[in-house]
């Protein structure tokens, strides 16, 4: 298969346009789907954007390659377009963006189509091929340059094996890899080249990875040194690092924004940083290496895989704050969501078999009275009941230990697991309650990094008691003393003080609450201010406010749903492709996936997004109204039979949508059709 194999004169554009880079992405997608790649425009465009959320494409040179691997792939293709004008693009170097490529992988077993994707990416490297390429008239001469690169790559690569064949029983050619055009035999025989290997991945693993191990290569033959580069893309770990190749290296550069094995590199002089650096940045890492300036590894406590996303200054302390976060938040989620259910479950059934208004409101009126149930038994009277009361009990009570503990994790790696556990069990024992969980796993995380280094000092071969028994003992005794003594107190105080705020809260600012909560998810959609909105709900479901949570929740669903309830009535505000997506939100809607708005707002934000704002708020607001109550916080429509008042819940989410869909068609312009 050759380049050339994936990319059609109908998915080539030379002379496009675009104002933004998301105006830019749309055009490429229609190019893509103009090829007959993608057989579900929607998912594919959703699974480009949230690629392009983890990390810019754009990797400098006037160059950006946006991709996605998705089912909605029915092939691998490519799409081109040439902006004479350029896009800004986020690049790495902030330059304009005049050559875009656009990449469409199935996501299925057979990857022998990522070899050819990945060839794409090391050409584009290729100044003289860009060059070409602009200088196009027609999409033949631009489909012609194409093919001269690439016979061009490929026998550069046979050269490369014939070089690595050459000494395949030499000491001094460890594979074909070490090829290097700027070095002689002498300065092997003599000992003179530095031997650096390197590592390299994106989370998606088509172009990132092999555009930087390029980047990497062409850098070491300028500063004659011999390299070994492993890739780790989407069809597996390719060029693997051995034993012989780690021992005789002088220094290892890991460039990965995803998980690679670090324990075989202990004791090796490594730098670590992100893969846009390999890229951007490739001469630069090739220098630190030669000069050997670079700290030694030390895998003293255990850590198996590395992420490395420590950086080159794009991420701040609130992007590094948000990631640990969302850690811990993805991991508690489905304690969260199963033990919710299954607990709303329990009130289902005794909502059923009995009157809540006829019990007592407490077990000491109760006793009074002579009745058995007070208000406060409701979800265990029946045998049922309590038996999915029970078990969801289980399950919930793990949300705050695993909260916190999977956040120091993030942080400190497997040593803070345990002391974030124990920090969150005492939150959740306590009263600090969510916030305390929030505060204990940041606390753990932190309180291992600085174990780490007092226990530095210890001789070496006190190395593995450290994992096993220092930290476990200091940082559960510390993480206990600071939990109790430290944050307890206040963050309880506080905490009770809001709950009790929330819970005696008047129609009117409950109303408000709803408002904002639920627009907040339609801000941003998916992003940090949707997050936050979501966190907040999560919490107040750890403390027994599920009106919050509802009001969440049917925030999130009424974009989508509102969008296609749009392009069914005001068809003239909506493109072809736009009106045949449209009703494929339905289903996203009701599934609280708010990222299927996205490509709409992403198109025409300063209507879409408004009017998904309004529609949102205006449900939320419902929600409080008619006392909604949610302990699931995901599932949309398949939780209704567990929510509060769901038929009403039911009809907010009606409103909401209808609002957002009439808003729409009274922002949106008419789409005029050409011919």
């Amino acid at each position: 298969m050759r380049i050339t194999d994936l990319i059609s004169a109908d998915s080539v554009e030379l002379y496009g346009s675009a104002k933004t880079k998301d105006e830019a992405i749309l055009k490429m997608i229609d190019l893509m789907v103009a090829g007959g790649n993608i057989s579900d425009k929607e998912a594919y465009t959703k699974a480009v954007f949230k690629r392009e959320s983890e990390s810019t494409t754009g990797i400098g040179e006037g160059i950006a390659i946006p991709h996605a691997k998705s089912d909605a792939v029915k092939r691998p293709g490519l799409a081109a377009m040439i902006l004479k004008d350029g896009v800004e693009f986020d690049s790495l170097d902030g330059e304009l963006v005049h050559v875009i490529f656009l990449i469409a992988a199935p996501n299925t077993e057979n990857n022998v189509h990522l070899d050819v994707l990945s060839k794409l990416s090391v050409i584009l490297m290729n100044e003289e091929f860009i060059s070409d390429i602009k200088k196009a008239k027609t999409e033949e001469e631009f489909l012609q340059a194409i093919n001269v690169a690439e016979e061009y790559k490929d026998e550069a690569d046979r050269k490369r094996e014939a070089y690595a064949a050459i000494y395949e029983n030499s000491q001094h050619a460890d594979n074909d890899n070490n090829f290097n055009d700027t070095t002689d035999d002498s300065q092997i025989s003599n000992g003179e080249i530095k031997k650096i290997l390197a590592v390299t991945g994106c989370p998606t693993g088509i172009a990132h990875t092999y555009m930087a191990e390029e980047s990497l290569y062409k850098a070491a033959r300028a500063a004659g040194v011999n390299l070994k580069v492993e890739t780790r893309g989407s069809g597996g770990a390719k060029n693997l690092l051995t034993d012989e190749d780690i021992q005789e290296a002088d220094c290892i550069i890991v460039a990965s924004d995803t998980t690679v094995p670090m324990a075989r590199f202990n004791g090796k002089k490594v730098i670590k940083t992100q893969v846009s650096d390999g890229i951007s940045k490739a001469a630069e890492l090739i220098n630190r290496a030669v000069e050997g300036d670079v700290a030694v590894y030390n895998n003293k406590d255990g850590e198996r895989y590395s992420a490395n996303r420590e950086s080159s200054g794009r991420k701040g302390i609130g992007h590094t704050i948000y990631t640990h976060l969302m850690n811990g938040v993805s991991h508690m989620l489905p304690f969260v969501v199963g033990g919710g259910i299954l607990i709303a479950i329990a009130f289902l059934i005794d909502g059923f078999s009995v009157d809540l208004e006829s019990l007592p409101a407490d077990k000491a009126q109760a006793e009074l009275l002579g009745e058995e149930y007070s208000k406060a038994d409701f979800g265990t009277i029946t045998e049922q009941a309590a038996l999915f009361k029970n078990i969801g009990g289980v399950a919930f009570g793990f949300m705050l230990p695993v909260l916190a503990g999977y956040i120091a994790m993030s942080i400190a790696d497997r040593p803070g697991l345990l002391v974030g556990f124990v920090g969150g069990m005492i939150a959740a024992n306590g009263k600090s309650g969510f916030l305390g969980a929030l505060v204990a796993g940041f606390l753990a995380g932190y309180l291992i990094l600085f174990l780490k280094k007092i226990f530095d000092r210890l001789p070496r071969s006190l190395d593995g008691m450290k994992p096993i028994l220092l930290y476990p003992v200091f940082g559960v005794l510390f993480i206990g003393l600071l939990m109790m003594y430290l944050i307890e107190p206040p963050v309880g105080a506080f905490n009770t003080w809001l709950n009790e705020g929330l819970n005696s809260m008047g129609d009117a600012n409950k109303i408000f609450l709803g408002i904002i909560l639920a627009g907040m998810m339609a801000a941003d959609m998916g992003g940090p201010i949707n997050k936050a909105a979501y966190v907040f709900g999560t919490a107040m479901i750890a403390e027994g406010n599920y009106n919050m949570m509802a009001a969440v929740m049917i925030g999130g669903m009424v974009p989508p749903c509102a969008i296609a309830l749009a392009t069914l009535i005001f068809r003239n505000k909506f493109n072809d492709e736009e009106r045949k997506s449209g009703p494929v939100n339905f289903i996203m809607g009701l599934a609280f996936i708010t990222e299927g708005a996205i490509p709409y707002a992403a198109s025409d934000p300063i209507r879409v997004l408004p009017s998904c704002v309004v529609g949102s708020a205006v449900a939320g607001a419902m929600s409080m109204i008619f006392e909604c109550t949610l302990m699931a916080p995901h599932g949309g429509i398949f939780v209704f039979p567990v929510v509060g008042n769901a038929l009403l819940y039911l009809v907010s989410l009606i409103a909401g949508t209808v609002s957002g869909a009439l808003l729409l068609g009274i922002l949106k312009r008419r789409i005029v059709q050409e011919g």
